[in-house]
C-alpha cells in the first residue's frame, strides 16, 4: 500500500512538472508573437512622442535613445531577458517604469474579477447542476433559452443598457467606477454593481451550460444507472455520485469561462472608465507605447495558461484514469 501511494504521488508530481513547463514553452512562443505584433504596429512611437513637426534628426536621435534602431531579434533577446528579471522596460508616453504603472492597475483589476468569479461561479453551478437534473423538461429548456439569449448578447450592449437604466433612468448607481476611496460597503457596492454585473452577464451563462453538458456525461453513465435501479433519488444520484466525477469537466468549464474575463475586462474597463490593466492597455495602444502594451499582453496571456493549467491539473488528479497515463 506503501509503494502504490508513494507511485501515485511520484505520478501526480511528474504530471505537474510536465503541464508547468508545457506552460512556460507556451509562453514563450506567445511572448514571440506578442513581440512581432507590437513591431508591426503602425506608426512610430518616437514620432508619436516628438509630434509631427520634430525634425528627422530628433527622431532619428530619440529613435537610437529609445533603442528602436536595433535590430528586431536584439530587441526581442534584450525585452525577454528583462521579462525573466522583472524588467518591464520604461513607459515611452509617462517615462515611468512598466512595473509602476502594472502594479498600480493590476491589483483593481483582479479585485474585479476576484468579485466577478465569486458572484458568477455559485449562480452558474447551481443552475447547470439544475437544470442537469431536470433535463428535457420544462425548467430545463427555460434555463437553456434563457442562458443561449445571455450568450448572444454582446457585453457593450449590457453595460450601455446597465449605464441607461440604472445611472441615468433610474440614478441608483453612478455611469463611472473610479474605485477610488471606497470606504463604506455601499460605496462598494456601488462602484462595482454594473461592472460585475456586465461580466458576469454572459460568464455565469457559458459556465451554466458548459456544467450542465459535465453533469448530464455522467448522468447517462452505467453507474449512475445502477443507482438509479437500486431506488436512489434524483438529487441524491446527482450530487452524491454524478457531480463528483465530473469535478474535472467543471474545473475546465470554470477555468474556460473566467478565461474570458481577459476580453471582456477590456470593454467594460473602458466603457465604465475603470482603472485596471485593460484600460492602461487601450491607451498604451492609442499611444503607441510598446513596453506597455507588451507587458499588459503577456500579463493577459499568463493569467489565460495559469487558468488552463489550475483546470488541467484539477482535472487530471481528480480522475486516477487520466493520473496514470
Amino acid at each position: 500500500m506503501a509503494e502504490a501511494s508513494r507511485a501515485i504521488r511520484a505520478s501526480a508530481v511528474r504530471l505537474v512538472l510536465n503541464r508547468v513547463a508545457y506552460g512556460a514553452v507556451t509562453l514563450l512562443l506567445v511572448s514571440a508573437v506578442i513581440f512581432l505584433i507590437t513591431s508591426w504596429l503602425p506608426g512610430d512611437a518616437a514620432q508619436e512622442l516628438l509630434g509631427q513637426s520634430a525634425t528627422p534628426e530628433a527622431v532619428a536621435a530619440l529613435r537610437e535613445k529609445l533603442g528602436l534602431d536595433r535590430s528586431p531579434l536584439a530587441r526581442y533577446g534584450a525585452w525577454l531577458r528583462g521579462l525573466a528579471t522583472g524588467d518591464l522596460g520604461v513607459s515611452l508616453a509617462a517615462n515611468t517604469p512598466v512595473a509602476d504603472l502594472v502594479a498600480t492597475r493590476l491589483p483593481k483589476s483582479l479585485l474585479l474579477a476576484a468579485v466577478t468569479a465569486v458572484v458568477s461561479v455559485p449562480i452558474a453551478l447551481t443552475i447547470g447542476i439544475v437544470s442537469a437534473m431536470w433535463r428535457g423538461r420544462r425548467l430545463d429548456r427555460s434555463l437553456n433559452v434563457a442562458t443561449l439569449s445571455m450568450v448572444a448578447v454582446p457585453e457593450f450592449l449590457i453595460a450601455t443598457i446597465a449605464v441607461l437604466v440604472f445611472a441615468v433612468k433610474l440614478r441608483w448607481l453612478p455611469a463611472l467606477s473610479n474605485a477610488v476611496d471606497i470606504g463604506s460597503a455601499s460605496q462598494f457596492f456601488r462602484t462595482y454593481a454594473m461592472p460585475v454585473l456586465t461580466l458576469c452577464f454572459v460568464i455565469v451563462a457559458q459556465m451554466a451550460r458548459m456544467t450542465r453538458a459535465a453533469v448530464i456525461d455522467q448522468l447517462n453513465a452505467s453507474y449512475v444507472e445502477m443507482a438509479v435501479l437500486k431506488g436512489a433519488r434524483p438529487a441524491h444520484v446527482a450530487l452524491r455520485h454524478a457531480l463528483p466525477n465530473a469535478i474535472g469537466p467543471i474545473a475546465n468549464a470554470v477555468a474556460l469561462s473566467l478565461s474570458y474575463l481577459l476580453g471582456g475586462v477590456v470593454i467594460v474597463e473602458s466603457i465604465f472608465n475603470y482603472p485596471g490593466i485593460a484600460s492602461l492597455m487601450v491607451d498604451a495602444v492609442t499611444n503607441r507605447d510598446i513596453p506597455v502594451v507588451q507587458a499588459c499582453a503577456m500579463i493577459f496571456c499568463f493569467a489565460y495558461l495559469l487558468l488552463v493549467l489550475v483546470a488541467d491539473l484539477v482535472a487530471i488528479l481528480s480522475n486516477p484514469r487520466l493520473r496514470h497515463r
